[in-house]
């Protein structure tokens, strides 16, 4: 209960662009519409998009009217432990502020988003450095005495709203103000254009707070909302009769993957290359006491290696429905709004060769290499197309009907074979025992992003694969395993290899080469004269 004595106190936490500044207008402007006193102050973040935005608000929580011209003194900032509510539409930034003590178990409710926007630390690893959800979760519900967390950026894009709607919502449904629901959406509609989307946010927020509060659920409730249908791949029947129940979730997603990627018979290829692998994990673990984990996720990880990146799915992914549909949300495009989306290309040698037969690619490598080592930047040249425009679909169009020539081209042909270079060690490790198989096999992480991220992930796992799993001797099979899974946690947590290297060397195996690089000489510019 709040004490009529002191203001109630509120603390909202926004990323930049998010509508934190909006939400706290809303909230003011529902305060007087109310007729209650109210104040609020900010501390903008750094940039758009990078910097967490916080907004420190206070509410008397008696009427103007009864106060008999008497003027509540307010405070200009947030005192740990006395919040009211805090609110926030980013996890992290929300155990953030928990952990400068802003919360208390006792009095303070909290709602916050389960979506994450990953921090800059978290992107660095070459892994996945995300922080657990689960945790932060539970530093949530040991510091609040009631606790609410929504998807709050699925929420708003359902509606075809900002996130400061749907946080305005669910600030509304929490009952720590004394205002009515017409207050809020009086607030809203003074906004003018885009209100209606923003009342169709608040509203579906304001619904799911109330429903879990009013059926008793309110103390330390997750309200996650109702989950969208999930359009999962079937397998067919057929080949699900030749794996393991406990790989077809993911033998599944891989073979539609592909399917769409290239088409039926390269599916087919994923396929028997799983099919030999799960034969290599039956001569290991005869009893499955391992749950087929080897195939499970080479199941996974070849997939992704074999829908390997180039114009062709580049031109494929811009060309979907379903990325206009979330630009026209992501910019809150009304049914009438016109969006014009630039896509901004630079292709160079690399993408050009791999769809070029060996001889013809190897020649324009050459001619490229060679004026890089006269100190030439790589050749490339800029291509912007509208893919709003009839020109530039039928540009996108035009490259997506390449994916034929894409088996003739070099770089399928370098890939398939290092591909082959994996599986053959995944397969002989397994035979041999199935922890050394199992570790090789996780070494498919390594293979992500694309231009030189790429390139060195697939390095570092041949290297990993050769002259550490295959080549270096071990006193016995559980110590090669053990070093295997060291080097790939290396090269994951760092990007230029250096930790890998010393990690190789410490097991007996050599150390990556290192590639020469060209010297560039720049012509300094000329001094300007003194203004």
């Amino acid at each position: 209960m709040h004490s009529a004595q002191r203001p109630i106190t509120v603390l909202a936490c926004a990323l930049g662009g998010e509508g934190g500044g909006v939400l706290s207008g809303w909230l003011i402007e529902a305060a007087r519409h109310a007729g209650y006193a109210a104040q609020s102050t900010s501390v903008p973040g750094v940039a758009q998009r990078t910097g967490a935005t916080t907004y420190y608000l206070e509410f008397y929580p008696v009427p103007q009217a009864a106060l008999h011209g008497r003027h509540p003194v307010f405070s200009l900032y947030p005192v740990a432990g006395q919040l009211d509510l805090l609110v926030s539409s980013e996890l992290l930034e929300t155990v953030r502020q928990v952990s400068l003590g802003m919360a208390d178990a006792s009095r303070t409710r909290i709602i916050t988003s389960s979506g994450r926007t990953l921090t800059t630390l978290e992107r660095i690893p070459l892994g996945d450095g995300r922080y657990d959800s689960a945790r932060l979760i539970e530093v949530l519900r040991a510091h609040s005495g009631e606790h609410h967390l929504l998807d709050m950026a699925r929420l708003a894009s359902d509606a075809g709203t900002v996130v400061s709607a749907v946080m305005l919502g669910a600030v509304a449904a929490s009952g720590v103000l004394p205002f009515d629901r017409g207050a809020y959406e009086a607030a809203i509609k003074t906004g003018g254009r885009g209100a209606e989307a923003s009342l169709c946010g608040f509203s579906i927020a304001f619904d799911q707070v109330i429903t879990a509060r009013q059926g008793g659920e309110g103390v330390r409730q997750r309200v996650a909302g109702p989950k969208l249908a999930a359009t999962a791949p079937t397998l067919p029947p057929a080949l699900a009769a030749r794996f393991p129940d406990a790989v077809h979730g993911m033998l599944a997603l891989g073979h539609a993957r592909l399917v769409q990627y290239q088409d039926e018979a390269y599916a087919a290829l994923y396929v028997e290359r799983l099919v030999r692998v799960l034969e290599a994990e039956y001569l290991s673990d005869p009893g499955a006491a391992q749950g087929f984990a080897i195939t499970r996720e080479m199941a996974r990880w070849l997939a992704l290696w074999m829908a390997f990146d180039d114009i062709v799915r580049v031109a494929d992914l811009k060309l979907r429905a379903s990325r206009h549909r979330r630009v026209r949300a992501e910019v809150n495009a009304g049914v009438g709004d016109v969006v014009k989306l630039w896509d901004l290309f630079r292709p160079g040698v690399p993408e050009i060769s791999a769809l070029l037969p060996a001889w013809l690619a190897q020649a324009l490598v050459r001619w490229d290499t060679r004026r890089q080592q006269r100190g030439l930047q790589p050749w490339s040249f800029k291509l912007a197309l509208g893919s709003h425009t009839v020109k530039g679909a039928l540009a996108l169009r035009l490259l997506t009907a390449l994916r034929g020539q894409r088996r003739r081209g070099q770089r399928y042909a370098q890939e398939q074979a290092l591909i082959e270079q994996w599986l053959g060690g995944v397969i002989q490790l397994t035979q041999a025992d199935w922890a050394q198989g199992y570790e090789v096999a996780l070494c498919g992480r390594l293979i992500k992003g694309y231009g030189n991220t790429n390139e060195r992930g697939k390095e570092s796992l041949l290297h990993v694969l050769k002259h550490l799993a295959l080549e270096a001797e071990f006193a016995s099979p559980a110590e090669r395993a053990h070093a295997i899974a060291q080097a790939r946690n290396a090269a994951l947590a760092d990007d230029g290899g250096k930790a890998l290297d010393q990690t190789l060397q410490q097991h007996g195996a050599a150390a990556r080469l290192v590639k020469p690089v060209p010297i560039r000489f720049v012509r300094r510019a000329a001094a300007r004269p003194p203004a």
